[in-house]
């Protein structure tokens, strides 16, 4: 049957041909929700097809890491997430017989060429914000479960998706859709563009339902009261950021909230009317307290819900789950992440819920690292240097979620330094879907920033990375601070 995004079709169709083609396949993916969703729609794929392959998995995919996997005797490497940004280097190696690449990404390409390219942007489709590398990596899936005919399949462990949909690959969609929320492209409350075709094609397998729902992070494991306390997206005066409020609000409301043994409800749980009276009480909480009506708007958008997973575990909504893969493979745990993907239920279900509960215990203690010792104004955008006190990993998650926190303004982009290694400074980059639609591209900005300081990066336009020496921060700052000055003029 025609992939979900007809525009990329033919260049899927040849990309899936060279990897039937194969003898065997080398597959290299990125670490964050997006390479390991990437990587898991991938590996089920190859696998369906019967196409022997190893996974590995780079935080970076520099010079290094390039040359390590050049140095491996796949002759076939199939890259997802990465890869179109470094074709430069990946295209030396190809020319020198090492390897043929064939590359599933979303991220800008290096002015390169190489013939098994998936990307969006080689199309007119934007990969910031309409597919993911997940979603590079399911129209590639799709494609191949087309060239090779597959007509059975073995389901996950959580599967529940029709025998058809799993011999077409359509029950991926849900993986896709996890990997681009994990990705920020859900700007607006809900995913646009190629993605919403996927989402259709997730909903058409059973794999996904999707639907009109309070905006808020942790409907399906959060209590009540701190589902509506650490609601800081839309602050709501006397709710957000207030634990004794929150309790208020909801004794307030003439609901039975609590449990027979005295502990709250989760959202997942209410009744349909119970979620309207909550959610109609809270917009006229915000509308009390002077919220501005474009923020209220925001209290409500697209939910996408995985349907064969267990309500309220982190599996069943595609931003919990998204965080849940985040806690994994920045960690060092990329085989955990890829495991609960892969539907292991039990023991890398367990160690990630594990992982999880130290990522946000860092997360916390980073954002309020950074509020309380402040942010340095530029002209055009802001930065912080958490030097060791921040793992490098996460140093960007961090960035984002401090902006708005007092003294850090969401007006400007803002950039975060890490330790690497001695002689290297990650950096990370955040700005705002707002300041996107002003102009902002943080990937031209990281590239031509660090490149002037013999560094490299690149990235999405409203969030991107980069890797510099050691002791030319300020150098960096300042060139990042002209081009995001001219690019918002």
């Amino acid at each position: 049957m025609p992939g979900p995004v007809p525009e990329l079709e033919d260049r899927a169709v040849a990309c899936a041909e060279r990897l039937c083609s194969a003898d065997r396949v080398l597959l290299a993916s990125h670490i964050d929700a997006d390479g390991l969703t990437s990587a898991a729609i991938a590996a089920q794929a190859l696998e369906r097809a019967g196409l022997p392959f190893e996974t590995v998995f780079e935080k970076q995919l520099d010079e290094d890491a390039i040359a390590a996997i050049a140095a491996t005797d796949y002759d076939t490497v199939l890259f997802t997430d990465f890869g179109s940004g470094q074709l430069d280097v990946i295209g030396d190696h190809e020319d020198a017989g090492a390897f043929t690449p064939v590359i599933a990404d979303h991220h800008q390409p290096a002015d390169r060429e190489t013939e098994y390219h998936l990307n969006p942007l080689l199309f007119g489709i934007d990969g910031a914000s309409e597919l993911s590398g997940a979603g590079a990596s399911y129209v590639l899936a799709r494609a191949l479960a087309d060239v090779t005919e597959t007509t059975t399949a073995v389901a996950t462990d959580g599967g529940a998706a029709s025998t058809a949909a799993r011999a077409d690959n359509r029950d991926l969609a849900a993986l896709a859709v996890v990997g681009a929320v994990g990705d920020m492209q859900a700007s607006g409350g809900e995913l646009r563009g190629a993605n919403e075709r996927i989402v259709e094609e997730g909903v058409d397998a059973g794999v996904l339902e999707t639907g009109k729902d309070l905006a808020l992070y942790g409907k399906q494991t959060r209590p009540l009261p701190k589902l509506l306390e650490y609601a800081t997206d839309v602050g709501i005066p006397g709710i957000s950021g207030d634990e004794d409020g929150s309790l208020r609000f909801l004794e307030d409301l003439d609901l039975e909230l609590r449990r027979e043994d005295g502990e709250w409800r989760r959202w997942s749980g209410l009744t349909s009317e119970e979620k309207q009276t909550v959610a109609s009480a809270l917009v006229r909480r915000a509308v009390s307290r002077g919220v501005p009506a474009k923020k209220i708007d925001q209290l409500v958008g697209t939910s996408y819900v995985l349907s064969a997973e267990p309500v309220g575990t982190e599996l069943r909504d595609a931003s919990e789950f998204s965080t849940l893969l985040n806690a994994t493979a920045r960690y060092e745990r990329a085989d955990v992440g890829l495991g609960v993907c892969l539907g292991n239920r039990s023991d890398a279900l367990e160690r990630a819920r594990k992982l999880l509960r130290n990522h946000r215990r860092n997360l916390s203690e980073g954002i309020d690292l950074i509020t309380r010792e402040g942010v340095t104004h530029e002209e055009h955008l802001q930065w912080f240097h958490a030097e060791d006190r921040i793992r490098e990993t996460i140093v960007g998650i961090v960035a984002g979620m401090a902006m708005g926190n007092e003294g850090i303004s969401r007006s400007k982009p803002i950039v975060a330094f890490a330790e690497k290694t001695d002689d290297e400074v990650k950096v990370s980059a955040r700005g705002t879907h707002g300041l996107v639609r002003d102009g902002l591209d943080l990937s031209t900005v990281m590239t031509e920033a660090s490149r002037a300081v013999d560094g490299d990066g690149g990235g999405h336009d409203v969030a991107a990375g980069a890797t510099v020496p050691a002791g030319r921060e300020t150098e960096f700052v300042e060139r990042a601070d002209e081009i995001v000055g001219e690019q918002l003029s």
